[in-house]
């Protein structure tokens, strides 16, 4: 179904689908808001879990979402079920085509299932029937209003109703808003008829021209909108629905989480631009907005068909029209929509967890950052480029899409050259990022090339003793070793710790933290019982400067126990992370990426230590928990895929080890380059 915003596909495809699912005519009922590919394979994921087997030993596999995309488009080509997938929204069909690797995301054509797609988009390439959708007719327009009315016990004057269905052009969108505005008001069609003329002549043009929607029709969008609006700010918690509106207007229409629009940022925005004649006292502080009265405003949207509020969805609580949107984006002066973006992006920032345990709720304000960059980019710039903008690469990298963070900071590169100059601080902390994401993709000697040119550049602009300029030689260091120059890292730390103490002291963290490092390149340069002691004496100073549960003396724990054991001492390293484990937990909790490295190292220690079983087992329960915290294609979890496959070879388990390292090089080629080390099964 194709055809411009405002007529009503997803209402048609909603019925569709709740008629189908009501008669029992489908077994299984689908619904996917296809606005991006990861969208898609989150809900086919989701549909693979249902429709599999639990007692399937490939269970497991449905964690990485392009594989249990896989499973269940073959299930639905092969079932004798009755199923219907309702694609809705599909912005780009590009999405859903089999490129570069991906597979095909269109479901099977076959008698046992149907597939409803809602777009925008008239693109041949596009698969199955094309049906247009268009305005109501003034017959439909008509019976819809007299439906409506009909249920609250009202019958308005025919022609009026037919008048009325005239001046909003028949526009699905425009009659839901209007009829729910009259009814909240208890007015006759003939005074809203009134009301919206004299609206339509007074108010501009607010819906630009690329809505798609011919001139009459954006002008009924705008007036209609104008009226809701108005009444809404006036109903309880009064004032408050138009500025939430505004945020809401610049983020993801598909959904935006309830913890960004009710965020402490968020509520002191609805205090300070409360709408003046929303009752209350210009001579009068106003009192603070809280989230009861935040979440109020949210219902007041909702009840004048402005916005779809929805508490029970998780991390979609608030869905907007895009049209409803594009009105209320048009009606603020640039500097209002600026400062409405600002506190859209401190909103998200602040709602960003620092360990993203839920995948869902990366992806939602991915997606409303997205959104956000889209509306009001330039904002985002000023004065500075806003740190929800590096969350966000840091985000995609740490859910194990290294290529897509690579890609990300390479456009905030691109634009913080443009906007703010290549030497800016923010300039080059985009090259910082992206040298790093850079190696994390696996190109390990070319993000030590990027950050050697990245440190010619600090030096100059910054100087030898700043911060960042420290901060990029440690990173030049760190991207040395990964390109298997240990020796040559060992050295350019060794410089570096001089620096430090020069500029900083002995006791100073980032001195404490070089330390760490260069004992830790000791070891990789083949000085194993020599980095043992050296994390030792680190150790004693770490307890004495920052005390037992800092996260820094906790990783010199975890560090001193690997070198023991890489020094012979498997069944110490073992017991050192065992004890190391437990404070890992009761002080980082047990989500934490530090906590789960602590778990790896434990589980292979077991192993060296001669407990292969046990530690087939250990890596097992790490995988499970790296597949929740991390996702399927995160480094780290691949590694750990690596670990249980080896040590259930080690336990006997020669077979299942070979199968599960073919799977897994198939995963490592597609996610990383062919020589990353994760590639290498050892």
């Amino acid at each position: 179904m194709s055809g411009n915003g405002g007529v009503g596909k997803t209402q048609l495809a909603a019925h569709h689908a709740r008629t189908a699912w009501q008669s029992g005519a489908v077994d299984l009922l689908v619904w996917v808001t296809a606005s991006s590919r990861d969208a898609v394979l989150s809900a086919y994921a989701e549909a693979a879990v249902t429709v599999t087997d639990p007692d399937d030993p490939q269970r497991a596999g449905l964690d990485d979402p392009e594989r249990a995309a896989v499973r269940f488009l073959a299930w639905a080509q092969s079932t004798d079920r009755q199923w219907l997938i309702v694609l809705d929204d599909v912005s780009d069909p590009t999405h859903l085509n089999g490129t570069d690797g991906r597979g095909d995301l269109w479901p099977p054509a076959g008698p046992n299932g149907r597939t409803v797609i809602t777009t925008r988009h008239r693109d041949a390439a596009l698969p199955g029937h094309l049906i247009d959708v268009g305005l109501f007719t003034q017959d439909e327009a008509a019976a819809y209003l007299r439906a409506k009315l009909a249920a609250q016990g009202r019958h308005d004057d025919p022609e009026q109703i037919a008048g009325l269905a005239r001046d909003l052009g028949h526009l699905p969108l425009a009659l839901a808003q209007a009829v729910t505005y009259l009814l909240d008001l208890h007015l006759d069609c003939a005074t809203y008829r009134k009301r919206l003329a004299d609206r339509t002549r007074t108010l501009p043009d607010l819906i630009p021209e690329e809505s798609g929607l011919p001139d009459a029709h954006r002008a009924t969008v705008a007036a209609t909108w104008s009226l809701s609006i108005e009444h809404a700010d006036k109903l309880r918690p009064t004032g408050l629905a138009r500025p939430m509106l505004h945020l809401a207007a610049l983020l993801d229409p598909n959904g935006i989480p309830a913890t960004v629009l009710t965020s402490p940022l968020a509520l002191a925005y609805l205090t300070e631009h409360r709408t003046p004649d929303g009752g209350t006292d210009p001579d009068v502080a106003p009192r603070a907005v809280g989230v009861d009265d935040a979440a109020d405003a949210l219902r007041c949207l909702h009840r004048l068909s402005l916005a779809n509020h929805t508490p029970h969805t998780p991390h979609q609580e608030m869905r907007v029209h895009n049209l409803v949107q594009r009105a209320t984006r048009e009606s603020l002066p640039p500097a209002a929509r600026d400062m409405a973006a600002r506190t859209c992006a401190d909103a998200l920032y602040e709602a960003w967890p620092e360990v993203e345990c839920d995948p869902v709720l990366g992806q939602a304000l991915r997606a409303n950052t997205a959104a956000l960059t889209a509306h009001a980019a330039d904002a985002l710039w000023q004065p500075d480029c806003h740190p929800v903008l590096f969350r966000t690469g840091t985000s995609l990298g740490h859910t194990g899409l290294a290529t897509a963070a690579r890609a990300h900071f390479q456009y905030l590169h691109t634009v913080a050259r443009q906007a703010l100059g290549p030497d800016h601080p923010d300039t080059l902390t985009t090259r910082h990022h992206l040298a790093y994401w850079q190696g994390e993709a696996g190109d390990a000697a070319g993000a030590a090339t990027a950050t050697a040119e990245l440190l010619a550049d600090r030096l100059r602009v910054l100087g030898p003793d700043h911060p960042a300029t420290f901060a990029t030689r440690s990173n030049l260091a760190y991207w040395q070793e990964e390109a298997g120059d240990a020796a040559g890292a060992a050295t350019a730390t060794a410089e570096l710790l001089a620096d430090r103490l020069r500029v900083l002291g002995p006791d100073h963290l980032d001195t404490l933290i070089v330390r760490h490092y260069l004992a830790h390149w000791r070891g990789e340069a083949g000085d194993a019982a020599g980095a043992a002691q050296a994390f030792a004496d680190l150790l004693a100073d770490f307890l004495r400067v920052l005390g037992p549960d800092h996260r820094n003396t906790l990783a010199a724990r975890h560090y001193l126990a690997h070198w023991r054991g890489q020094a012979g001492d498997a069944a110490g390293a073992a017991t050192a992370f065992t004890e190391l484990l437990a404070d890992s937990l009761r002080v980082l909790g047990p989500d934490h990426l530090d906590t789960l490295a602590a778990r790896h190292y434990l589980a292979h220690w077991r192993g060296e230590a001669g407990d292969a079983a046990g530690a087939a087992t250990a890596a097992a329960e790490l995988l499970a928990a790296r597949l929740r915290v991390l996702g399927p294609d995160h480094p780290d979890t691949l590694t750990t895929r690596t670990t249980l496959a080896h040590w259930r070879g080690q336990a006997g388990d020669a077979s299942g080890a070979a199968t599960a390292f073919a799977e897994l090089l198939d995963d490592s080629l597609r996610v990383l380059r062919p020589d990353h080390p994760t590639t290498r099964p050892p």
